[in-house]
């Protein structure tokens, strides 16, 4: 008699799983838009640390331009985009359209780098290499999302970027 109880609650469990999966079918499902984001500041490096990595006495550059370029697994630039950054220096670059062909060797940690392009301060418009960036700044990965409830953002940072004043004296290095 057990037996025969446990096969009757069974299919009435079921019955009741299929008809909600049903019911479900006919809903449609909300789908999360993901975008990949890098940040990254530029600044003016003080002549005091021409030559260096070092933004001692550095000043964030408003409405610097910056670029960002991705390439894919076999070399060809499947990325490119300059952004301009806020009046805080800081830039917050959705790829918008970035793909990736292939999900382990087109990663953005992997193909995309970053370059200060051009700064709007003639007193500080010459490129520095602090962070690499006379040949692109890497990307890293820190653990910032930006959740929404439909979209989410994975943020990739740069790392400072600099340009120098071409007023610097050699001494200073």
């Amino acid at each position: 008699m057990a037996g025969r109880y446990f096969s009757i609650l069974s299919l009435l469990l079921l019955l009741v799983a299929f008809s909600c999966t049903e019911a479900n079918a006919d809903v449609p499902k909300t789908t999360k838009k993901i975008e990949v984001v890098v940040e990254a500041t530029v600044y003016c490096q003080s002549c005091d640390h021409f030559g260096t990595w070092s933004l001692i006495g550095a000043k964030p550059i408003p409405s610097a331009k910056v670029s960002v370029t991705c390439k894919s697994h076999n070399g060809h630039v499947s990325y490119y985009k300059v952004f301009e950054t806020d009046k805080d220096g800081y830039l917050y670059a959705p790829l918008e359209g970035f793909k990736m062909q292939h999900y382990i060797l087109d990663h953005p940690l992997h193909s995309c780098y970053v370059k200060p392009v051009w700064s709007p301060l003639e007193s500080c418009s010459l490129l520095s290499n602090v962070n690499y960036g006379l040949n692109g700044a890497p990307l890293r990965y820190e653990n910032k999302k930006l959740h929404g409830s439909k979209y989410e953002a994975v943020i990739y940072a740069a790392g400072p970027l600099a340009f120098r004043p071409s007023e610097c004296s050699q001494t200073h290095h």
